[in-house]
C-alpha cells in the first residue's frame, strides 16, 4: 500500500471537494434536484461527520484497538436527524477542512501500520487496507456527486436550452 501516495490523495479530495463549493450561496448549496438526492450542504455536512465518526475513528481500531467495538453510524439518517441542509455552506466546508486536517495529522503518527489487520465489522472483515482505500474512494465518490449536482444545476438555469451540443453526460 502507498500510503504517501493515498494520502496525498485525501489532501487533493479535500481540495477539490472545496474548488467544487467555492462560490456557491447558501441558498444554492441547498438545492436537491429531486426528493431523493442529497444538496451540496448535504454532501459537505456527511464528508464532515464521515471524517470525524467513521474513517480516522474505524480505522484506528482496525490498527490499534480491534477488540473495540465500532461505534455505531447511521449516515442516512444523519442528513435529516442532523439538520444538514439547515446549516450555512461556509462554516460546514470549515468544519470539514479542519477534520480532514486533524486526519492527516493523524495518519502522519502511523509507524509501519499492519495493512493486512483485520476487523469483524457489520459486512463482514475488513482489512486496515480495505479501510484506507474506502476512505479515499469515499471523496471521489462524493466529488463525483458535487459535479453532477453542478450539472443538474446548469441544466436548470439554462432550461429551455438544450446542451446537447457540448456532449452527452
Amino acid at each position: 500500500m502507498e500510503i504517501e501516495h493515498l494520502t496525498q490523495q485525501l489532501v487533493r479530495g479535500a481540495e477539490h471537494i472545496q474548488t467544487l463549493v467555492a462560490g456557491v450561496s447558501d441558498e444554492q448549496a441547498r438545492q436537491r434536484p429531486d426528493d431523493t438526492s442529497w444538496s451540496m450542504l448535504e454532501v459537505i455536512n456527511h464528508l464532515y461527520d464521515e471524517e470525524r465518526e467513521d474513517f480516522r475513528m474505524r480505522l484506528d481500531i482496525i490498527l490499534h484497538r480491534p477488540e473495540a467495538l465500532w461505534p455505531p453510524i447511521d449516515p442516512q439518517r444523519w442528513v435529516l436527524d442532523r439538520g444538514y441542509n439547515e446549516r450555512k455552506l461556509a462554516p460546514s466546508l470549515q468544519a470539514f477542512l479542519e477534520e480532514r486536517r486533524q486526519s492527516l495529522t493523524w495518519l502522519k503518527t502511523l509507524v509501519n501500520p499492519d495493512w493486512e489487520a483485520t476487523y469483524p465489522a457489520p459486512l463482514g472483515t475488513i482489512r486496515a487496507g480495505d479501510m484506507m482505500a474506502a476512505w479515499v474512494a469515499h471523496d471521489w465518490m462524493h466529488i463525483r456527486q458535487l459535479v453532477e449536482l453542478h450539472y443538474a444545476q446548469a441544466l436548470r438555469l439554462t432550461n429551455p436550452y438544450n446542451p446537447r451540443y457540448g456532449g452527452v453526460w
